[in-house]
C-alpha cells in the first residue's frame, strides 16, 4: 500500500492541481514556458517564427534585435551576432517545438532551451492557454 501510494503521488498531485485550477481559475505553475531560439539573422528569425506560428506551436514570438554571442565551437571560442526568439507556448509543446526547429533551422545544433513560467498576468496566461492547442 505504501509503495503504491508513493508511485501514485505524482499522478494524484497533478490531478489535484488541475482540479483546483479548474474550480478556482488559478494558474498551475509551469503549465507554459518561454523557449529561447537563436538565429543567424533577422530573415531567418522571421521565417522560423512564422513557421512556428503556422504550426500553432506557440501563442506569441518575440524577435529580439542583434546581440553579441561568445561560444565554444570545435574547441575554439567563436564570436558572432545573433537574433533571439522568445517563444511563449505550452510546456507540453517544448519537445515538438524543439524537434520542428531542428528540422528547419540552418544551424547544425540550434539552441532551443526553455524555462517554465511560474506566475504572471492571469489574463495573459489564460490567453496563452486558449491560443495553443492541447496535445
Amino acid at each position: 500500500v505504501v509503495t503504491l501510494s508513493l508511485l501514485m503521488y505524482p499522478v494524484l498531485r497533478s490531478l489535484t492541481l488541475q482540479l483546483h485550477s479548474a474550480i478556482t481559475g488559478s494558474y498551475i505553475s509551469g503549465t507554459h514556458s518561454i523557449a529561447f531560439i537563436n538565429c543567424l539573422n533577422e530573415q531567418i528569425a522571421r521565417d522560423i517564427a512564422r513557421a512556428i506560428m503556422d504550426k500553432k506551436l506557440a501563442a506569441y514570438v518575440n524577435i529580439l534585435p542583434k546581440s553579441s554571442a561568445l561560444y565554444f565551437w570545435e574547441g575554439e571560442v567563436e564570436e558572432s551576432t545573433e537574433i533571439l526568439l522568445l517563444v511563449k507556448t505550452r510546456t507540453s509543446k517544448i519537445g515538438e517545438l524543439s524537434n520542428y526547429v531542428r528540422s528547419i533551422h540552418p544551424f547544425e545544433i540550434p539552441e532551443t532551451i526553455s524555462l517554465p513560467i511560474d506566475q504572471g498576468n492571469p489574463l495573459y496566461l489564460k490567453w496563452l492557454e486558449e491560443s495553443v492547442p492541447r496535445d
